[in-house]
């Protein structure tokens, strides 16, 4: 079903995301659960992430494209040859310079060769707000999407406010006290655990604390979507009366058509593994994976190898060609022949069809917020790895307020050691309050996503608005 408005003019949004695989992916599941409504929509990469995600889908062969309404544009990158084309915040930085001239462009050209589809709504993610001058300036309706949880946007507006009283300084470090609580009910956060701390790399902490000042142009926009659901943050929501929590989107994509959004990944991705699942007793799998950005020393890397095996449980674990900062992937000796019956090693991996698998057992995660609400919707326990920015926050949730998993902590070396991973694994596992608690949250995200739901609701309402 095609949504046109009584004058023949199709309705067509134009969606930009944070140049990003954590970004990227929750918009363009948001954009599928539009354009299965009849709206039209242009998604917009930066042509060297545009690049990633055709190679990764031609690894895969996949093609989904759905139903012809959702259209894949680019803007160029703005990036120099002296410029490292895989630091996203250099991307960032080159984008702001230069959008603002090649997206109206590129709107003009949409527009011209698409009379009754011309653009009327631009979303861009909130982490990059200026984009929406272009749109006051272009004539569209702003709309602001949020793949963070509702906590972790809350905080940004509170950290413009802290900004304004002096309250931190130039690296966004706490001048007085330790902790900061926004509410009785949600988790607070210390000093060394606040998004936009990265304490081995001073010159990204003030990188990432200048740019929350485009936060202030937030206010442009009437919707905030998030990828979240009222009922797992009742309390960050009240904080941001204009937040309208729309997820799990990982659930919608499942719900319709049971795809994972494989058109957006950074990687092809290794599906091999689900059969590999198959002959898994239930409940049986660590499932291991730290996303796209982390990154360990070898020594840490040894170490998670040889905890894996100390466990004596099967393992697929997610391994990056770029995992080890700066080294080629490499195991500790004769590790690969001593489990090759016990684990699976992949690059990547359809995360989202893995965590619905009945033998995953547990999720070892860098606990960024996809991949934490894909493991909460499925009713996966977890065991935290958190690596830098909101991470550490999501892990307070999944630990403290959830209780649905455990933090694996740092030896005195600041290393997670085999023998501190082996321990985790096996208390997870023989405690079953975790795959409990887990399994009401899956229930409680189900109901949200499905009639009557409060993220259905709030989709309805957002998709009858672009309707007009």
């Amino acid at each position: 079903m095609t949504a046109v408005s009584g004058n023949g003019h199709r309705s067509h949004v134009l969606a930009v995301p944070l140049p990003a695989q954590g970004h990227v992916k929750p918009l363009m599941s948001l954009c599928r659960q539009i354009a299965k409504h009849g709206i039209k929509v242009t998604f917009v990469n930066a042509q060297s992430i545009h690049h990633k995600i055709l190679s990764a889908a031609a690894a895969e062969e996949e093609d989904d494209d759905c139903g012809g309404n959702v259209v894949m544009a680019t803007v160029p990158d703005g990036l120099s040859p002296e410029h490292d084309p895989n630091n996203p915040f250099m991307l960032f930085e080159t984008l702001q310079k230069t959008m603002p001239q090649t997206l109206p462009e590129l709107i003009e050209r949409i527009n011209s060769d698409n009379p009754n589809e011309k653009v009327t709504c631009l979303i861009a993610d909130l982490s990059f707000s200026w984009i929406f001058d272009i749109a006051d300036k272009m004539g569209l309706e702003p709309v602001g999407f949020s793949p963070p949880s509702v906590a972790c946007l809350a905080m940004a507006f509170h950290a413009l406010k802290m900004l304004e009283r002096g309250d931190l300084d130039t690296n966004g470090s706490l001048k007085n006290g330790d902790v900061i609580s926004l509410s009785d009910d949600t988790p607070a956060w210390r000093n060394e655990e606040l998004p936009w701390r990265f304490p081995d790399n001073p010159k990204m902490e003030k990188v990432v604390i200048e740019a929350i000042q485009v936060y202030r142009k937030a206010s442009k926009a009437k919707w905030w979507l998030c990828n979240s659901c009222y009922e797992l943050e009742p309390a960050a929501n009240e904080l941001l009366p204009n937040a309208l929590p729309i997820g799990p989107l990982n659930l919608l994509d499942s719900i319709t058509d049971g795809s994972d959004s494989r058109s957006t990944n950074f990687y092809p991705e290794h599906s091999s593994c689900l059969s590999w699942l198959d002959s898994k007793p239930d409940g049986s799998v660590v499932y291991v994976s730290f996303g796209s950005s982390a990154v360990f020393s070898q020594k840490q890397l040894d170490e998670l190898a040889l905890g894996l095996e100390l466990s004596g449980r099967a393992f697929l674990w997610v391994v990056r060609p770029d995992l080890v900062n700066g080294s080629c992937i490499a195991y500790p000796d004769g590790f690969l022949d001593r489990v090759s019956g016990l684990g699976k090693i992949v690059e990547w991996a359809p995360q989202n069809r893995v965590l619905a698998h009945p033998s995953i057992g547990c999720f070892m995660s860098h606990c960024g917020w996809n991949s934490t609400m894909e493991g909460a919707s499925r009713g996966v326990p977890f065991l935290c790895w958190p690596y830098m920015s909101d991470q550490l926050h999501n892990e307070r949730y999944i630990c403290d307020k959830w209780e649905i998993g455990l933090k694996i902590t740092f030896d005195e070396g600041g290393i997670k050691s085999r023998y501190e991973i082996k321990k985790k694994i096996e208390t997870l596992f023989s405690d079953n309050k975790f795959k409990e608690n887990a399994l009401k949250l899956k229930e409680m995200c189900g109901k949200s996503v499905s009639i009557g739901g409060s993220s259905c609701k709030n989709m309805k309402k957002f998709i009858d608005h672009l309707r007009g």
